[in-house]
């Protein structure tokens, strides 16, 4: 069986950790913290160790990374020339230089490399791919995605690298194809230089259109995907606690026979699907691709692509903002 160390026991490792010893796969864990280690360690039955003796154990085939951001590229890099399969979460490094690097040090080794873009797992969101396969919905018009909630606020990095990522993966599987064209706008009200809220929009060669919203300061969660196709929509609602409405058909059509396009709605038809943690499919995933040889569905080059797609988009969002929000001066809470 794999054998898998995780760094980074904090707010989201310390659920791929669970996961992972669930699953049989946890060996170690490391965390700069090391009382956070000492309990994870302790919690699931294995050792805190360093990143130094991870990297030199020969029994860890291989190692999870859900560190701060900043440092994912750093992690994962000593991880594969070390010899090990890496997953790190998402994003898989905040420089598009730094991720080819990574995705071009896997390829050489022959190491799996595998990012963590969670909802690539989520049963309704395959569900709701193999029918865009299927031609379900025939030629793709137009994908969007609204990720909102109240919180958690960062001050390292802006609403997009840590919501969007996410939506844009799902958005590119959807449509097959990276997009000719990113633009970005956004919010700035608590952090200098850190956007609370953005939009993002991208146009696809074949004429398809995509849009993603990410906000923290929201009043109510919101998670939804929305897919426009010449034949049929579909709504994918992530904050529906119900499995059975979370995935809805719309087969609308439109009338095109007069001077002016109509509408002929239809009603909502509900997909059932059986409910599965995506976590724990993702993690398993990773395991069996080792134990396969196999690439990951989210290996480095599709975290690439999502990377490219985010760093066009930043690269829109500041020059979109005025100067003055990037000023250091004290910002107070309303």
């Amino acid at each position: 069986m794999t054998s898998i160390a995780h760094i980074g026991c904090g707010y989201w490792g310390k659920n791929i950790v669970r996961n992972m010893a669930e699953l049989g796969f946890l060996r170690a864990v490391v965390d700069a913290d090391t009382a956070a280690a000492a309990r994870a360690a302790e919690a699931h039955g294995v050792s805190a160790l360093s990143m130094e003796e991870v990297l030199a154990d020969k029994a860890i085939d291989a190692i999870s990374i859900a560190s701060p951001a900043e440092l994912h590229a750093r992690h994962a890099e000593a991880a594969l020339r070390a010899g090990k399969h890496v997953f790190v979460e998402k994003p898989l490094a905040l420089d598009v230089a730094d991720a080819e690097r990574l995705a071009a040090l896997a390829d050489a080794r022959g190491l799996v490399l595998m990012v963590g873009h969670l909802l690539q797992y989520h049963p309704v969101y395959q569900r709701l791919r193999e029918m865009v396969e299927a031609g379900a919905f025939g030629r793709l018009l137009y994908v969007y995605s609204n990720r909102m909630s109240l919180g958690k606020f960062r001050r390292e990095e802006n609403v997009l690298w840590s919501f969007a990522p996410h939506d844009i993966s799902m958005i590119l599987g959807l449509v097959g194809e990276e997009p000719e064209e990113v633009s970005a706008q956004g919010t700035v009200a608590f952090t200098p230089g850190i956007a609370d809220m953005a939009t993002m929009q991208m146009r696809f060669p074949s004429g398809a259109g995509g849009h993603v919203q990410a906000c923290w300061m929201h009043p109510f969660k919101e998670q939804r995907l929305v897919v426009i196709g010449e034949r049929a929509m579909a709504v994918f609602e992530d904050s529906e606690p119900d499995w059975g409405r979370k995935l809805k058909i719309y087969r609308h059509a439109i009338d095109r026979s007069g001077p002016v396009p109509v509408p002929v709605k239809a009603e909502a038809e509900e997909i059932a699907v059986a409910p599965s943690e995506p976590l724990k499919a993702e993690c398993s995933h990773f395991a069996e691709c080792i134990e396969r040889k196999r690439r990951p569905l989210t290996d480095g080059a599709e975290g690439l692509r999502v990377l490219r797609v985010l760093a066009r988009a930043e690269q829109a969002l500041e020059a979109s903002l005025p100067r003055h929000v990037f000023a250091k001066a004290e910002v107070r809470s309303p």
